[in-house]
């Protein structure tokens, strides 16, 4: 075994911190742990703030914090772990956008923070302690940055705008109510 490589050590403390800061709250959604709402209560908070499907950005969301932070934890398939967090962090970024960008206003600070830095890695690669590294990057590979990233972007934007789009329309009249109007 060779000497200790610092900026290797420095990318597993880094990949391993952050990957499981986004598994708690990964597991907050998807299965109530650490006080989270579980499934249930995410679907309701999803919908609360304009995500639809509600339940379909519930499990998206918890599965790319959670998915993407063993992953990232892990050293396995990084770029697409790093894509999939900063995904889902993009969806959180534009929840607390209005707040400003300070947490402690209720911000986007955090979220941003996490996105940045699993983008980072998923970008930089694991370095050599890790899982893709023992698999000499089966699964770390050039193209799949591309691929991770573009996939990434795209289904954020799509989400994020769909959320943008369903908050800027009116709701329907309820037939049961008469129209503001008297009619």
């Amino acid at each position: 075994m060779g000497s200790v490589n610092r900026r290797d050590l420095g990318l597993l403390v880094l990949r391993v911190g952050t990957g499981a800061v986004l598994v708690a709250h990964g597991s907050q959604k998807l299965f109530g742990w650490f006080g989270g709402g579980g499934i249930k209560g995410t679907t309701a908070g999803m919908e609360a703030m304009g995500f639809h499907p509600p339940k379909h950005s519930a499990v998206a969301a918890g599965l790319g914090e959670t998915g993407g932070g063993v992953l990232l934890a892990l050293g396995l398939a990084t770029p697409a772990a790093g894509a999939a967090a900063a995904g889902a962090m993009a969806g959180a970024v534009a929840v607390h956008a209005p707040a400003g960008f300070f947490a402690q206003g209720g911000g986007y600070e955090y979220p941003a923070f996490l996105g940045f830095t699993a983008a980072a890695i998923g970008l930089t690669g694991p370095g050599r302690y890790s899982v893709d590294h023992a698999t000499r990057h089966a699964f770390d590979q050039p193209w799949m940055v591309a691929l991770a990233f573009a996939g990434s972007a795209v289904a954020a934007a799509a989400v994020v705008g769909k959320r943008a789009k369903g908050q800027g329309e009116e709701p329907a009249p309820d037939e049961d109510e008469p129209d503001p109007d008297g009619s």
